[in-house]
């Protein structure tokens, strides 16, 4: 996710966007099975045949869900996108919205159908994003 910066600092150097994004998932630590999120600190990035643009980056990782839980995947995304959607309106930190997003597809993947497992606001697993 990039978060633009409103104020576009000019003596700011820039880097290209794809070899930046390489360093920045280094920084997973693929121990956690728990979502989590990575962010940068304001800079220019340059898209080849785009230009640039001003902002951080954020990488949101997955919840591991162990084969044993994982019953379908079916709709997952659009549980991520409408936490997302959530979040937004919530007015939640983009270091928070990614791995709440991904704490609620995590949640639908455990239960069959689209639906059936969407968490609601109670769900002891979405405590600590929602407090």
């Amino acid at each position: 996710m990039l978060e633009r910066s409103a104020n576009e600092d000019v003596g700011l150097e820039e880097r290209n966007v794809e070899s930046f994004l390489e360093l920045l998932y280094k920084e997973k630590d693929e121990r956690l099975a728990i979502p989590t999120c990575i962010s940068s600190v304001v800079t220019k990035f340059r898209v080849n045949g785009l230009g640039t643009v001003c902002g951080r980056f954020f990488i949101g990782t997955a919840e591991k869900i162990p084969d044993f839980e994982l019953i379908d995947t079916t709709g997952a995304g659009d549980a991520f996108i409408g936490a997302i959607m959530y979040a937004i309106c919530s007015n939640m930190a983009p270091e928070i919205m990614l791995p709440f997003a991904a704490q609620v597809a995590a949640a639908k993947c455990r239960a069959l159908g689209a639906r059936t497992g969407l968490p609601h606001r109670t769900d002891p697993r979405l405590a600590s994003f929602l407090s």
